[in-house]
């Protein structure tokens, strides 16, 4: 895949960081390369749901922000990426010390792209696929002020 923005990475950690729920989570990227981002999540105790169980939103927020970004490495400047469709399938409940994410373009077209996205758990060392998502964005022009 050829990115069209000759700083699609220092771009999209820039999209991470200017994300304020997804910073809030710590969601951070770890890798990033043409239609391919991964990232990673600490696990705190904030984002378990009432079972200790790694709650379906965090890891929905990681699977679609983390296909945000590998799309976004694909668009020229100024475009963005909005997400328009999105299906997550939570295979087992997610228990560990951290998330890690990989996500990468399967389809990049002018004005859609999909995305499949995998979500692992981290836990002594292992890790372990716990959900995977589809995610459709549009190629968008930025808003105007």
């Amino acid at each position: 895949m050829n990115p069209q923005n000759p700083d699609y990475r220092q771009d999209t950690e820039a999209l991470f960081r200017a994300a304020p729920f997804v910073t809030d989570l710590g969601i951070e990227p770890v890798s990033i390369l043409p239609g391919e981002v991964e990232a990673r999540l600490v696990v705190q105790p904030r984002h378990l749901q009432q079972d200790d169980v790694i709650h379906a939103g965090v890891q929905a927020t990681l699977a679609d922000h983390t296909a945000g970004g590998a799309a976004f490495t694909l668009v020229p400047r100024p475009q963005r990426v909005l997400t328009v469709d999105f299906t997550i399938h939570l295979l087992q409940a997610a228990r560990g010390e951290a998330l890690r994410c990989k996500a990468r373009v399967l389809r990049a077209g002018r004005r859609l792209i999909v995305v499949e996205s995998e979500v692992h758990t981290v836990a002594g060392g292992q890790e372990q696929r716990v959900s995977k998502a589809t995610v459709t964005l549009a190629v968008v022009e930025p808003r105007t002020p």
